[in-house]
C-alpha cells in the first residue's frame, strides 16, 4: 500500500490563509488537499485515491470510501496498476484504486466538460499509466480528462456462493465495474473543484473499456453519473454461454459462482477467508487474457443487454460508437482455411454454412473477408445492434464510426489485405502518435487531430460536429449512415451490412430457448 506518511506534507498554508485561496497546483477534494503539477496551460494530478485500498477483508468487496487525510497529498506520479500479468509502466499492486486528472481550468467556476477514460485489456490487464493514455492533448482542446483504474482478473471479477452470501445484494463478481462506478461517483463529488462540470460528463473507453462503457450504459447503478458515452471497439449485446467466445463472453451469476468454487479448490482452500489470506501473486490460474469477465448478476448488470435495450431499460444518453476495419488481425488464430472452417462449425453450429458464405475463406489463406467474422462477432455486430436498438427505443443521438486508417500495401506484400487492427485508434483519439516515427504520415496526424476534435466536441455538445470538420450525420432507422475515419473522413453505408445480417440471425436464434439449450 502507498505510504500516506511519504505522500503527505503539513498543511501549514491553511493556518495562514484560507483553503479557498490555495495555489493553482493544489485542489481541495472531499477527503483533503491534493497537490499536482503545472504543465504549460494545464494542471495535472496523478494518483488520487478514489476508494479505499481493496486489500485484506476488502478483497472481493465493493469499493469502500477513502478515509480523509490531514496535510497535503502529493499527486504527481501514477499509482500502481492493478495486479495482472505483464509489467505496467507504473508497476502493479492490489492497492490500485486511483485516478488522474488533466484540467485546463483555472477556477472551480469554469465548469468545463469532462471526459472519463476507462482502459481496455480484456478485463485481465490494463493501466492508466500507459503513455498513449496521457490526457494532455485532449485537455488542451478544452475538456477536463480523468482516467480511472479498476480491478482486473480474478481480483476484479471472482464470483463465489460465499461471497454472494456475505453481500447485502446477494451477488458477487463485477467488482471491477463497481470500481468504475465509484470512480464516476468521485467525479460527481469532486470534479467541480478542478473546474469540471459534474453535469457534463462523458465516459469513453476502448476494448474492455468500450465494453465497460456499454455495460455502464445499461446499469441502473449509473443513472445520472454521465451524460454521454463513447465506446471504441466495445458493446456487450451477446447472450450468456457456459463456454464463451468473443462476443458471447457473458455468464450468469450461478455459472460464475460454480467456477469460483473450482477456483478456491485449485487454491487448496475451502473458505473465502482462507482465499483472502493468499497473496495476490500466489492465487491460482495466472493472470492471462480471458481469466475473468463481468457477469449478469441481476444487480450491476440486471439482464442480457440486448433485452434491456429492446425494452428501453438503459441510460438514454448520446453515444458515439464504432470499431476498426481489421479487428480480426488481433483475434483470428486460424493458421489455414481448414482451421478456420472447423472453428466456425464448432462455434456456430447450424449457422456455419451461411456464415462461411458471408465471410468466405481463401483457397490457401484466411483473408480479411474471413477475419471479418471475428471482427463482427466481437465488435461489429454489437455496435451495429446498439445503434439500431437505441435509435428505435431511445431519444438520444447515435453517432457510428468505422476506423480504417492504414497503408495501401502492394499485392505481393504479406500485409496486402491488412486494415486497421484492434487498438490502433487509441493513439489517434488521444493525439499521442509518434510524429518522429517515419511510418507516421501527415494524413495520420491530420486524422488524429480531427478525431481528438470530434471526441471533445461530443463531450462538449453531445454532437461531434464542428467548424472545419467533415459533417458526421447521426445514425437512425431512416439514415443508416456510418462515419468512415480515414485519410478522407466521410459518411457512408454500414460496412459489410449483408454479412452482419447473416450473423444477426445467429445471435437472434441464440436468445431463443433452442439457442440457449444448444449452447449448454
Amino acid at each position: 500500500m502507498k505510504s500516506l506518511v511519504k505522500l503527505l506534507i503539513p498543511l501549514t498554508s491553511c493556518i495562514i490563509i484560507s483553503c479557498s485561496t490555495l495555489p493553482l497546483d493544489q485542489v481541495h477534494v472531499k477527503q483533503g488537499i491534493v497537490q499536482g503539477t503545472l504543465e504549460n496551460n494545464l494542471r495535472v494530478f496523478k494518483g488520487i485515491p478514489f476508494a479505499a485500498p481493496p486489500v485484506g477483508d476488502l478483497r472481493w468487496k465493493a469499493p469502500h470510501p477513502v478515509e480523509k487525510w490531514e496535510g497535503i497529498k502529493i499527486a504527481t506520479e501514477y499509482a500502481p496498476a492493478p495486479m495482472q500479468g505483464g509489467n505496467p509502466p507504473s508497476g502493479k499492486s492490489e492497492d490500485c484504486l486511483y485516478l488522474n486528472v488533466w484540467t485546463p481550468a483555472k477556477s472551480p467556476k469554469d465548469k468545463i466538460p469532462v471526459l472519463v477514460w476507462i482502459y481496455g485489456g480484456g478485463f485481465s490487464f490494463g493501466s492508466t499509466s500507459e503513455p498513449v493514455y496521457d490526457g494532455t492533448k485532449l485537455a488542451e482542446k478544452g475538456v477536463v480528462v480523468v482516467s480511472i483504474a479498476y480491478r482486473v482478473g480474478q481480483l476484479g471479477f471472482l464470483a463465489h456462493p460465499e461471497l454472494s452470501a456475505e453481500n447485502p445484494n446477494g451477488v458477487s463478481g463485477n467488482y471491477g465495474l463497481l470500481d468504475q462506478i465509484a470512480g464516476l461517483q468521485w467525479v460527481q463529488d469532486n470534479i467541480a473543484a478542478f473546474g469540471g462540470d459534474p453535469d457534463q460528463v462523458t465516459i469513453f473507453g476502448e476494448s474492455a473499456g468500450g465494453i465497460s462503457v456499454s455495460m455502464l450504459c445499461a446499469s441502473p447503478l449509473t443513472k445520472g453519473l454521465f451524460q454521454g458515452a463513447i465506446s471504441q471497439s466495445g458493446g456487450s449485446f451477446g447472450p450468456t454461454r457456459p463456454t464463451t467466445y468473443p462476443g458471447e463472453n457473458m455468464k450468469t451469476l450461478k455459472q460464475a459462482e460454480l467456477e469460483g468454487v473450482e477456483f478456491a479448490k485449485k487454491a487448496g482452500v475451502s473458505t473465502i477467508a482462507e482465499l483472502r489470506n493468499i497473496e495476490a501473486d500466489k492465487l491460482p490460474g495466472g493472470w492471462g487474457m480471458g481469466s475473468a469477465w463481468p457477469i449478469i448478476d441481476g444487480y450491476v448488470i440486471p439482464d442480457d443487454q440486448y433485452k434491456l435495450y429492446e425494452t428501453g431499460n438503459y441510460n438514454d444518453v448520446p453515444v458515439l460508437i464504432g470499431y476498426n476495419s481489421d479487428e480480426g488481425l488481433s483475434f483470428s488464430r486460424e493458421r489455414n482455411p481448414q482451421e478456420f472452417i472447423n472453428g466456425v462449425k464448432q462455434r456456430y453450429g447450424k449457422f456455419s454454412d451461411t456464415l462461411l458464405k458471408a465471410y468466405p475463406v481463401g483457397e490457401n489463406s484466411v483473408p480479411k473477408s474471413a477475419r471479418d467474422l471475428a471482427r463482427d462477432a466481437a465488435f461489429g455486430w454489437h455496435t451495429w445492434i446498439w445503434a439500431q436498438l437505441q435509435s428505435k427505443t431511445g431519444n438520444s443521438n447515435v453517432y457510428y464510426y468505422y476506423f480504417d486508417q492504414h497503408p495501401n500495401y502492394p499485392e505481393d506484400s504479406p500485409q496486402f489485405d491488412h486494415g486497421s487492427p484492434h487498438g490502433q485508434d487509441v493513439g489517434y483519439v488521444f493525439m499521442n502518435l509518434d510524429s518522429a516515427n517515419p511510418n507516421t504520415l501527415e494524413s495520420d496526424l491530420k486524422l488524429s487531430d480531427m478525431m481528438g476534435t470530434y471526441w471533445t466536441n461530443f463531450a462538449k455538445y453531445g454532437n461531434p460536429n464542428g467548424k472545419d470538420l467533415p459533417d458526421w450525420p447521426a445514425f437512425s432507422d431512416s439514415n443508416n449512415v456510418v462515419m468512415y475515419l480515414n485519410a478522407a473522413p466521410h459518411p457512408d453505408t454500414v460496412p459489410s451490412e449483408n454479412s452482419l445480417q447473416v450473423l444477426d440471425e445467429y445471435f437472434r436464434w441464440r436468445f431463443t430457448p433452442e439457442g440457449k439449450e444448444w449452447a449448454k
